[in-house]
């Protein structure tokens, strides 16, 4: 192949982790790859939270937890609890875990007692009881086993957003990535309409064969100049606003992230080493953000604190390119879909590796692009249906927020199906499959949610249980996973070996 050169607009974590992917993907080829770095933009760092993905991105580019765990303040992350979502009685919250291997003995049973439930037989439905990481969140514990414990056990990580992005840089540097600090001041295109050169300050000029949009949500290339139009999601996912206050860390450093539904959104609880990220993401349409902040100051005890608040806006949806002609855009520039799940990190990840394969592909081209393009659209659209279906199934009526989240029927094809097998009593699993859309959230996670909720007949609808539908001792599944949990230290005590 001839040379290629990559030019990546913006840093933070989007463009480092591009960066180092790339890097570490194509180090055997003639590509250079240059990030140019305006001094003075900041991180938007939302969430500050991963999904088990972001772990296999650290493996990847050689990273041990050991090295980069302390830089960035992080912690373990057994999955996220969500609280007050739900009214009915018995499912005010619920764990969402993510898998472990043990749970291979355990699930089933959460999956036949929740099929059961749903026909209207009286049966333990909540999910809580049925998973490790549950357990080890609710004992926090770090999901770190001991040697002799030879299961596969997927976690995430809580991390701070800006520490992260100057790691990133540092290891991209290694790797041989180009670090240009400027401000880009337009673009040269070229006769076809395609982007031939950055132009910087001074004039200086930084040409390319690929350009990759990571300049957050002004998106300078892909919307700007390029002129890509934007799909909005707000007619079903009606936050785009967010206030961001942190607080101090307690003796217990917790393994989850928590989840709070708010009269008008919902509210984060993440916790780092040195503190805890809160915030309260919100419809600008149903409070203002002098509102939003008091809420979220009188939740955490902040009412006559001095505490500085930032206020962040958030333009939900997606791109209607994501690759169009010889831009392709990653991170906030590309789309977002709010941190409820906390999905930015894993979007960024499976876009890069996704222009990865079709760049390849194609013989170092862009004629990979239309396939880029089908499959980031439809993993847009698959995240944005389950974060919608947390809102959609939601039984608050307090304020008119939950209501109209509740009665909002702009639902893709795909989730309302999800959602009718799920109260016609039918096989969930089955549905997913048919779909192909279990490889975007995987069954236990459906269910986790449907199930978590309380989405069931009422309980004065329901019959005992005969002795052939209660084929499961729930008794003995908490014990196991009891014992299973022995082999798992304080989430504290783990993370200090780190400095040992």
């Amino acid at each position: 192949m001839n040379s290629r050169k990559i030019v990546i607009l913006g840093g933070g974590t989007a463009g480092w982790m591009a960066a180092n992917l790339i890097a570490k993907s194509w180090c055997d080829k003639d590509i250079r790859i240059s990030v140019i770095e305006s001094p003075d933009i900041g991180i938007i760092g939302v969430g500050e939270g991963s999904t088990p993905q972001f772990k296999a991105f650290m493996d990847f580019i050689e990273v041990p937890e050991s090295e980069w765990m302390p830089k960035c303040n992080a912690t373990y992350k057994n999955g996220i609890r969500f609280v007050n979502w739900s009214t009915r009685p018995g499912f005010e919250q619920y764990f969402h875990p993510f898998p472990a291997q043990p749970d291979d003995y355990s699930a089933p049973a959460f999956f036949h007692n929740s099929f059961v439930r749903r026909k209207g037989v009286d049966l333990e439905g909540h999910p809580d009881p049925f998973f490790l990481a549950t357990y080890l969140a609710e004992q926090a514990k770090a999901p770190i086993a001991a040697e002799n414990f030879p299961f596969e056990i997927n976690y995430g990580y809580h991390f701070d957003s800006a520490k992260l992005g100057l790691l990133l840089a540092e290891k991209a540097k290694a790797f041989g990535v180009e670090h240009i600090q400027t401000r880009v001041r337009d673009v040269r295109k070229d006769t076809d309409g395609a982007i031939a050169a950055l132009v910087c300050d001074a004039g200086q000029e930084v040409s390319g064969d690929i350009f990759i949009d990571c300049s957050g949500f002004s998106s300078l290339l892909m919307q700007k100049h390029l002129q890509v139009g934007f799909e909005s999601f707000s007619n079903n996912l009606f936050n785009d606003s967010a206030v961001v206050l942190p607080t101090e860390q307690g003796n217990v450093i917790a393994s989850e992230t928590l989840s709070v539904a708010r009269k008008h959104g919902w509210s984060w609880h993440i916790p780092l080493t040195n503190r805890i990220g809160n915030g309260y993401v919100y419809s600008s349409k149903y409070c203002d953000k002098d509102q939003a902040e008091t809420e979220l100051r009188a939740a955490l005890g902040l009412l006559d604190s001095d505490v500085e608040a930032r206020h962040l806006n958030m333009k939900v949806g997606q791109v209607k390119e994501h690759w169009h002609k010889n831009c392709v855009a990653i991170g906030l520039s590309q789309g977002f879909i709010e941190p409820l799940e906390a999905t930015a990190l894993h979007i960024v990840q499976e876009t890069v590796q996704s222009f990865i394969e079709c760049y390849q592909e194609q013989n170092f081209s862009c004629k990979g692009k239309d396939k880029h393009n089908q499959m980031m659209s439809q993993r847009y659209q698959a995240i944005r249906d389950y974060i919608v279906a947390h809102y959609r199934v939601n039984s608050r009526t307090d304020t008119p927020y939950w209501r109209d989240n509740a009665n909002n029927n702009q639902l893709s094809k795909s989730l309302f199906d999800v959602l009718n097998t799920w109260v016609q009593g039918k096989n969930l699993s089955d549905e997913l499959d048919r779909q192909d859309i279990d490889k975007y959230y995987p069954s236990v996670s459906w269910h986790c949610l449907l199930a978590g909720y309380g989405i069931y007949p009422e309980q004065h609808q329901l019959v005992a249980a005969s002795q052939a539908a209660n084929k499961h001792d729930l008794n003995q599944i908490r014990e196991y996973i009891r014992r299973c949990a022995l082999n798992f230290a304080d989430h504290r005590t783990q993370l200090a070996h780190f400095t040992d």
